[in-house]
C-alpha cells in the first residue's frame, strides 16, 4: 500500500514509550505516511493494561527499557488479553541477539529509533498481515458454518484469492484476482497455477507443494512472501503471498492471498534513494560550512548551521576579501537534497574566486549572479546576504540579494540598522547588476546579527512564526554574552518556541560583535 493508499486512513496507535518526544516523533512519521493517528502513550504496565481495557488499538508501538517497564513485559501482557494486535518493537539500541529473542516470542518487528524510515511499510505490512488474519479467522469460521458463506467472504476480499487442489488446478478466484493479474475469475478455473508464474519459478512452486503434501513440513514461510507474478499482457509483477491449506468437502485444498505490490516496491525503492542522496547532500553541506570562525582584529565573530530533518541549502562561509577585509556570507539555495547541496558548493565557489578579484560588493553579487543564472535554470535560486568588514576603518558594507534582513544593534540593544535586500534572488535575472548599500560606520558595542530563514519562519504548534522581531529582541536581551554563545542560545530559544516540533528547515545564524 503507497502513501496515497494512505490518505485519510484512521490508525489507531498505542505507544508504550516514557519519552513523549520519541512518541511524537513516531506519530509524526506516520502521519507523514498518510495516516490520521489517534494515540496514547503508556509507560507503565498499569497504563497499558488500562489503555487496552478502555479501547481497541490497531497496532502497538513499544520501547524495549524504559524506567518501570519493558517491551518484553508488555508483549506478555498483550498475549495474556489474547489480543492479535501487531506489535512492533521500536528501541535506540539493542543488539541482534535480543531482537531475535523478541521475534520469537511473538513480536512482529523491531526496528531502530535512529531508522524510522521503515515505520510507515513496517505499519503498512502488518495492519494488513492483521487485517489478513482477521479474513482469515473469519474465512475458516465460515467455512466450518457454511461453504456458500466462505464464498462471499473470499468474493469480497480486496486481495485476490486463489484456491486450488493439490495437483494446482484452480478452482476458485475471486473479482480482485481481474486486477492483479488481468484474468476474469472464469478465465481461470481448472487452469494450473502456473499460469500465474513465470516459467522459470513453476517447477520449484509445484516441487514445494509436492514435498509439503508428502513431509507435512513447510520449508518456506506462507505469511507475507513475497514473489514474482506473470500478469495477462506477459509482465512481470511483485507480489505477496499469503497461504494456508485446508479441508474443503472432505478434499485438501490450498488457498492464496495475493497482493500486488510491485508499486510499493518502487515507492520503497525511491525512498531508499532518496534517503541515500539526503546523505550524500547532508555530508557536502557539512564539508563546506568553515571549521572555525576567523580572527579579525577588533571583532569577535561566531556562527553555525543547524541541520533539518531534510537536507536543506543554507550556507554560511567567512572569506577572505582584498585589503585585509573579510566577507560573511549567509545564504540559502531553495529545496533539499542532493541538487541544492551541489548548488551551495557552486555558489561557494564562485563566491570566492570573486572576492580575490573584486573589492565591490555588488560587482561580487553581480557575477556569481550571472554565472549562477546560466547554470539553475528557472527551477531554483539563492538568496544571499555578502557583508564586508574591513577591521581598519571598523566600515561594514553589504549587499543583499533577496534574502532575509540582518540588523545592527548598538550598544545599549536599540535598532540601528536594518540590512534589508539590496537585490532580487541570486540566479533569476541573469542581467541584474546588484549595488552594494552605503557603508556602515560600526562602533564598539554593536552587534552584526544575520540569520536565514529558518529562525524566523519557525514555528509553534498554534503556527505563530517566531519572526524578525524576536530575534531582535532576545539577541538585545542576551547581548553582554559571547558571540558564540549567543548563536547557542538564539538556536535554543527558536527549538523551544517550536515546542519540540520537527525542524523543517536548517536554522543558521552567523553573530559579528564589535570590540
Amino acid at each position: 500500500m503507497g502513501m496515497a493508499e494512505n490518505i485519510n486512513k484512521q490508525v489507531r496507535v498505542l505507544v508504550v514509550e516514557d519519552s513523549e518526544f520519541d512518541a511524537l516523533l513516531m506519530v509524526k512519521v506516520l502521519q507523514g505516511g498518510g495516516y490520521q493517528v489517534t494515540t496514547e502513550r503508556v509507560d507503565t504496565e498499569a497504563g497499558l493494561r488500562a489503555a487496552l481495557a478502555a479501547a481497541t488499538w490497531d497496532v502497538i508501538l513499544a520501547d524495549y527499557n524504559l524506567p518501570n517497564f519493558s517491551a518484553p513485559a508488555a508483549l506478555r501482557i498483550v498475549q495474556e488479553l489474547r489480543l492479535d494486535v501487531p506489535f512492533i518493537i521500536i528501541s535506540g539500541g539493542i543488539g541482534e541477539d535480543i531482537a531475535v529473542e523478541c521475534m520469537k516470542a511473538g513480536a512482529h518487528d523491531y526496528l531502530m529509533k535512529g531508522s524510522l524510515a521503515r515505520l510507515v511499510p513496517a505499519v503498512e505490512r502488518e495492519l494488513r498481515e492483521a487485517a489478513m488474519r482477521a479474513a482469515r479467522r473469519e474465512a475458516e469460521q465460515a467455512m466450518r458454518e457454511s461453504e456458500l458463506r466462505y464464498r462471499l467472504l473470499w468474493e469480497s476480499c480486496p486481495d485476490a484469492v486463489i484456491l486450488m487442489d493439490t495437483n494446482g488446478f484452480i478452482q476458485f478466484a475471486n473479482p480482485a484476482a481481474e486486477a492483479v493479474f488481468g484474468y476474469k475469475p472464469a478465465e481461470l478455473l481448472g487452469r494450473n497455477i502456473s499460469k500465474l508464474q513465470p516459467a522459470r519459478l513453476q517447477s520449484a512452486h509445484l516441487a514445494g507443494i509436492a514435498d509439503y503434501l508428502r513431509t507435512g513440513v513447510r520449508r518456506a514461510s506462507w505469511a507475507a512472501r513475497e514473489s514474482l507474478g506473470l500478469h495477462k499482457d506477459g509482465r512481470e509483477i511483485i507480489i505477496e503471498i499469503s497461504g494456508s491449506d485446508m479441508v474443503l468437502q472432505g478434499q485438501r485444498r490450498f488457498v492464496g492471498f495475493i497482493r500486488d505490490i510491485t508499486d510499493r516496491k518502487k515507492a520503497e525503492e525511491a525512498l531508499r534513494s532518496s534517503l541515500e542522496q539526503m546523505k550524500v547532500a547532508r555530508e557536502i553541506q557539512q564539508a563546506l560550512f568553515p571549521k572555525r570562525a576567523p580572527e579579525l582584529p577588533g571583532f569577535e565573530i561566531a556562527g553555525a548551521s543547524f541541520p533539518a530533518e531534510a537536507t536543506g541549502g543554507d550556507y554560511f562561509d567567512f572569506v577572505p576579501m582584498l585589503k585585509g577585509r573579510l566577507g560573511i556570507v549567509v545564504a540559502d539555495v531553495t529545496g533539499h537534497g542532493f541538487g541544492p547541496a551541489m548548488l551551495m558548493a557552486e555558489t561557494r565557489a564562485y563566491l570566492r574566486i570573486c572576492a580575490n578579484n573584486r573589492e565591490d560588493v555588488g560587482e561580487i553579487l553581480t557575477l556569481a549572479n550571472r554565472t549562477l543564472a546560466e547554470d539553475v535554470g528557472d527551477e531554483r535560486f539563492v538568496t544571499l546576504m555578502l557583508a564586508r568588514l574591513d577591521p581598519q576603518t571598523r566600515a561594514l558594507a553589504y549587499g543583499n540579494a533577496g534574502h532575509p534582513a540582518g540588523f545592527i544593534l548598538d550598544a545599549a540593544g536599540q535598532l540601528k540598522t536594518c540590512l534589508r535586500p539590496t537585490g532580487p534572488p541570486l540566479g533569476i535575472l541573469a542581467h541584474k547588476t546588484f549595488s552594494s548599500a552605503p557603508e556602515i560606520s560600526l562602533q564598539s558595542g554593536e552587534l552584526l546579527v544575520l540569520v536565514t530563514d529558518g529562525v524566523e519562519e519557525a514555528a509553534n504548534p498554534e503556527g505563530r512564526l517566531f519572526g524578525c522581531a524576536q530575534v531582535a529582541d532576545f539577541i538585545a536581551a542576551h547581548r553582554h554574552e559571547s558571540a558564540a554563545r549567543l548563536v547557542e542560545l538564539l538556536y535554543q530559544q527558536v527549538r523551544d518556541f517550536s515546542q519540540g516540533a520537527i525542524q523543517q528547515d536548517d536554522v543558521t545564524v552567523v553573530v559579528v560583535k564589535v570590540n
